[in-house]
């Protein structure tokens, strides 16, 4: 592989930015499945279901309309930006106009582009902890600051306001939401979502909230929509969603980000810099998505539960493994601080992190989880248990013999 000679530098922004550690896990999991190695993946959070047939069925018909084939508006479709004011007032509970919505290439493009519009360089961001891997790194290409606020287990991974507070300075800008969680599954209470709202309302900060498993939850837990609590937030609020862990539609690429008209047009016009409008062949499947029934949803979420109880009995099974029960997402996140510096599996290793724990267990057992370090929060380890059952159940096994070894 040819290097980079002296003169041939890349940019500060894209050196200060980390790879993505759930698509690293992935990709080595499935380089060593293409070399024969019998892999099983917690890496990736993506349902193992295939996209609901009537989706599929509207997308091969829009294959086919010559309207498909050229550009429409950048900010989408607008039948589907209308389908997604009209998804927001039926899941969320408070109206939206269309002219709020942009549809993106992925949850990630919406994500980016609401970072790019919002921050100037060293403004802040507060990031509650554990959190999805790009968060902070998504603010940084943006020129912010990140700034974690970590909550483990015994809090059930949700911040306090007085957490949250201890943290703001003159320049932060902006908060994280994510209920329910990736990567803990934990779904905060409204109460929580509701006090985060009022101090965001009353110190004048953007509230970033990512709603993309708004469907999942087990245990009788809700989802809790800070634009509906606090109505008053709206006015500063961004929306981050998309079809992909609702309907099993991670490859379409279609997401969206909700805001006032203002920052919607500037990422729109970002947008136009950028990618211009999302395919739109996946935009008619979205809207067939966002506009149908909830029926698949419900029966994908009823798998997930099943799964959910299996692999967090599975977990607490093993020593030195201490794993709470998600009650949202589809991910399990023990601690396994207990495990550290001690002889494991057949070869003795002694892992001194949870990273190096993650890479064991890949490299001896063959099994890939993706290590707390990715989510700020180093001693845990994430597993999606949104596989198969049978791949699932095995997995654990494997983790199991290989820690009695």
């Amino acid at each position: 592989m040819a290097e980079l000679e002296a003169w041939q530098t890349l940019s500060d922004r894209i050196n200060s930015v980390s790879p993505s550690a759930t698509l690293a896990v992935d990709g080595k999991a499935k380089a060593l499945k293409a070399a024969g190695v019998d892999v099983i993946g917690f890496g990736a959070g993506e349902p193992n279901f295939p996209t609901p047939e009537y989706i599929v069925n509207v997308a091969a018909e829009a294959c086919r309309d010559p309207k498909n084939h050229r550009y429409t508006p950048t900010a989408g479709l607008p039948e589907l930006r209308q389908a997604i004011a009209d998804k927001t007032l039926r899941d969320s509970g408070y109206a939206v106009d269309a002219s709020q919505v942009v549809v993106t290439n992925g949850g990630k493009q919406a994500v980016y582009e609401t970072f790019q519009v919002l921050l100037n360089d060293g403004d802040e961001v507060i990031i509650p902890a554990p959190f999805w891997t790009s968060y902070p790194e998504v603010v940084k290409l943006a020129g912010g600051t990140p700034v974690e606020v970590f909550s483990g287990s015994d809090q059930n991974f949700t911040p306090t306001v007085e957490q949250l507070e201890a943290a703001r300075t003159e320049r932060t800008k902006a908060i994280v939401l994510n209920s329910p969680s990736n990567p803990t599954g934990a779904v905060w209470p409204e109460e929580t979502v509701r006090a985060i709202g009022e101090w965001a309302v009353a110190n004048h900060l953007w509230v970033i909230s990512d709603e993309i498993y708004e469907h999942l939850n087990y245990d009788g837990a809700k989802t809790t929509f800070v634009g509906a609590v606090v109505p008053e937030v709206r006015n500063q609020l961004i929306v981050l969603n998309g079809v992909a862990k609702t309907y099993a539609m991670t490859g379409w690429r279609v997401g969206w980000l909700i805001a006032p008209e203002p920052v919607a047009k500037a990422a729109a016009k970002l947008s136009g810099h950028m990618t211009s409008n999302v395919a739109n062949v996946s935009q008619r499947a979205a809207l067939a998505a966002v506009a149908g029934p909830l029926d698949e949803v419900h029966t994908m979420r009823e798998a997930f539960d099943k799964r959910r109880r299996a692999i967090v009995a599975a977990l607490n099974e093993i020593p030195g493994v201490d794993c709470p029960t998600p009650t949202g997402a589809f991910y399990a996140f023990p601690n396994v601080e207990a495990l550290l510096g001690k002889p494991l599996g057949p070869n003795g290793s002694v892992p001194a992190t949870s990273s190096e724990l993650a890479a064991l267990l890949l490299d001896e057992a063959h099994i890939a989880a993706v290590p707390g370090e990715a989510f700020g929060a180093p001693g845990y380890l994430r597993f999606s248990y949104a596989l198969a059952d049978d791949q699932l159940a095995e997995g654990m096994k494997r983790f199991q013999d290989w820690v009695a070894a």
